[in-house]
């Protein structure tokens, strides 16, 4: 009987299943099985940014070693996001997630019990945490090929909420690694990632009028539409600003202010959660009024508050302007996909995974920069700076393709 709740909407035709409101249509069980597996793989993604502070003072690292640290988990998972991609459109993305939790869940379960000693160890973990974090490319299409065009924004958002799964490392990582040290962490993870991997086995369903395998070379068309670029680059700034910032913070709070590990935390989680929370309902704005509008607000608002960090003097001065700029990052991520499938939904799989890459592209800059910056420079600030020049680049290009995109975009969608 549980079955057949579960399945109600699998076998719908793509019509039938997304007439009516958004909480008629679709296939919720598969749309919370992506929830769940994208915050927990999102948790793991982002584990090195929370414990970076106690790691460093085991292994000796410098300020640009702890940089890249952090930063290897969002590069590989950028590049991996391609991969995902791909396997989405060929095997479908329930069976590619779950290949993908298998691989996070034993390279977790290795380094706990081989440990981590060395800087080379750090980055090899780094890319297993990749798989984690190239599960935004399987999630999202597991989602969203559910939703008719008038609901991708809030599915989208619903599913990329799982942006969360950071507060959750921010908030527990470096209180369990006083408890039982840092290495102890990385087992501890594997246990919700096992929770969450069975539920995801038993709720989620490919749907039904997923599009047919293509070609390799077809997997790359969508990179000869300018388009493509477009949604790329600005991605690169509202989840690379996000993914970013939420690798480097425990790093800057404990740096800059002479913070405990757990109390960074605590303001990272602050920070991260705020940006997690509007990611729906940056997807919602955005079917209501548009993605460009949105979009627009966002990259200027992101740009203020970045400048700002860099000149802020205490503490509440740079919380508060990373609060804002986190919300204003987490808006524009629901934001992108929600133009994403108007351009080009019978590409989502592959476009997930390339938008996504260069969303992960975005955040090795801005987390390895700071790093670099605190080093070479001894302030973080050159590196708040430039990535603030990033969305205003950003913005400049919206301003110059949104007139294009109108009148060549049919979705029906507000764009």
């Amino acid at each position: 009987m549980a079955t057949a709740f579960l399945d109600r909407s699998v076998g719908m035709g793509a019509t039938d299943a997304n007439n009516g409101s958004f909480w008629r249509s679709g296939h919720w069980p598969t749309l919370i099985a992506a929830f769940l597996y994208f915050d927990l793989a999102f948790m793991v993604w982002v584990l090195l940014g929370p414990l970076a502070p106690e790691i460093a003072k085991t292994l000796h690292l410098t300020a640009a070693q702890k940089g890249l640290m952090v930063a290897t988990p969002t590069l590989a998972g950028a590049f991996l996001r391609v991969v995902n991609g791909l396997l989405v459109d060929r095997i479908g993305p329930k069976r590619a997630g779950a290949i993908s939790q298998m691989i996070v869940i034993g390279g977790l379960l290795s380094a706990w019990l081989l440990g981590v000693n060395s800087f080379g160890g750090t980055l090899a973990l780094g890319v297993i945490l990749g798989f984690a974090g190239a599960s935004f490319a399987i999630a999202l299409p597991l989602a969203s090929r559910w939703y008719a065009a008038e609901h991708q924004g809030k599915a989208m958002g619903l599913a990329g909420m799982g942006n969360s799964g950071t507060v959750l490392a921010a908030l527990f990582a470096p209180a369990l690694a006083k408890l039982f040290g840092w290495n102890a962490v990385l087992g501890l993870a594997c246990i919700p990632l096992g929770v969450v991997f069975v539920l995801y086995l038993v709720m989620a369903k490919d749907a039904p009028d997923a599009p047919a395998p293509k070609t390799l070379v077809e997997y790359l068309h969508p990179l000869k539409s300018g388009d493509a670029w477009w949604l790329m680059g600005f991605y690169a700034v509202t989840f690379g600003g996000f993914v970013g910032l939420a690798a480097s913070l425990p790093i800057y709070f404990t740096d800059q202010f002479k913070l405990s590990t757990i109390v960074a935390g605590y303001c990272t989680g602050g920070c991260v959660f705020a940006g997690s929370l509007v990611r729906p309902l940056g997807g919602a704005l955005a079917d209501r009024i548009g993605g460009v509008k949105t979009l627009s607000v966002v990259f200027l608002v992101a740009a203020a508050a970045l400048t700002g960090v860099s000149v802020a003097p205490t503490l509440p001065m740079a919380l508060g302007c990373f609060v804002v700029a986190m919300l204003a990052l987490g808006t524009g991520n629901g934001s992108v996909f929600q133009l994403v499938p108007q351009r080009f939904q019978a590409e989502i799989g592959v476009m997930t995974g390339l938008v996504g890459m260069a969303g992960g592209v975005g955040g090795f800059y801005l987390a390895s920069s700071l790093g670099l910056a605190k080093q070479l420079a001894g302030s973080f600030a050159p590196g708040f700076l430039i990535f603030a020049g990033l969305s205003l680049v950003a913005l400049t290009g919206l301003t110059l393709i949104k007139a294009s995109w109108r009148a060549r975009w049919t979705s029906g969608a507000r764009i």
